[in-house]
């Protein structure tokens, strides 16, 4: 069993039990889940901000610690004050110490939010509108086809955005009419062997019309440069800053950087 699947038989296990404590008619009574929602789409080709979707997150599977002392809130108002275009927010407890807890105390940010997550299940999906995100994630290494629409149509229902993640050419078949938003993971999830040329050779095959976003490996600003030209507008960045004393300082160091090409 890879590091996926183990992931994917845990989260099964944690939905479970989170619909026994907690139930869909109680998540809706939230306050966040009637919030007016954020658009993803609107802030990643908004011409003044970055297109840096700037993320955080505590540890990783690969990694194992990368940040156990910043500020949740710290961090990510930095992260807004030096121009990123979304946040996102780890919400896995169990792979990736993150949790609903984070995403709601990011929230006093005005700034799309990505849950971050493992998304099976369209109990996650009321679930991260009722924790204040504007965006969901769905891999398509962890679902079929049938479940991405499936799931991104429910999505839509709620007003909230999607970001399709594919990783290979095999995963093309997931994007549909309900995945605007395209991302590619330059990490292959099942070893997490990451080549940042991925996103480019995929993007060819992404039809027309798709708003895509590179993800993984990415810590220079000239390989955003790179992928800009290529048609690429968001641009998922965590561990590069996270690995920092000061993440959100470093971010901005990396902002001041690729403004340079303006």
């Amino acid at each position: 069993m890879n590091i996926l699947e183990k992931i994917i038989a845990h989260k099964r296990i944690e939905v479970a039990a989170s619909k026994a404590a907690v139930t869909v008619a109680e998540l809706e009574k939230r306050p966040f889940f009637t919030r007016q929602v954020l658009s993803l789409r609107a802030s990643l080709t908004d011409p003044r901000k970055t297109g840096i979707i700037a993320e955080f997150k505590r540890r990783s599977p690969s990694k194992g610690v990368i940040n156990d002392r910043s500020s949740v809130v710290d961090v990510t108002e930095g992260y807004v004050k030096a121009g990123a275009s979304c946040l996102s927010v780890l919400t896995d407890r169990q792979f990736f110490g993150g949790s609903a807890e984070d995403l709601l105390a990011a929230r006093v940010n005005e700034l799309p939010i990505l849950r971050k997550d493992f998304v099976i299940d369209e109990y996650q999906i009321v679930e991260a509108r009722s924790i204040g995100a504007d965006v969901i994630l769905l891999i398509a290494a962890c679902l079929k086809p049938a479940a991405v629409r499936r799931l991104a149509e429910f999505a839509a229902s709620l007003g909230l955005e999607v970001l399709l993640e594919i990783h290979n050419e095999e995963e093309l078949e997931h994007i549909c009419d309900a995945t605007p938003i395209v991302g590619v993971n330059n990490r292959d999830l099942k070893t997490f062997a990451v080549d940042v040329e991925r996103s480019i050779r995929l993007s060819k095959n992404i039809p027309a019309g798709k708003l895509l976003v590179a993800e993984s490996g990415i810590n220079r600003v000239e390989t955003i440069w790179h992928m800009q030209d290529a048609g690429f507008h968001g641009f998922l960045v965590g561990e590069h800053f996270m690995k920092e004393q000061d993440p959100a300082i470093a971010f901005a160091s990396f902002v001041q950087q690729l403004k340079r090409r303006r």
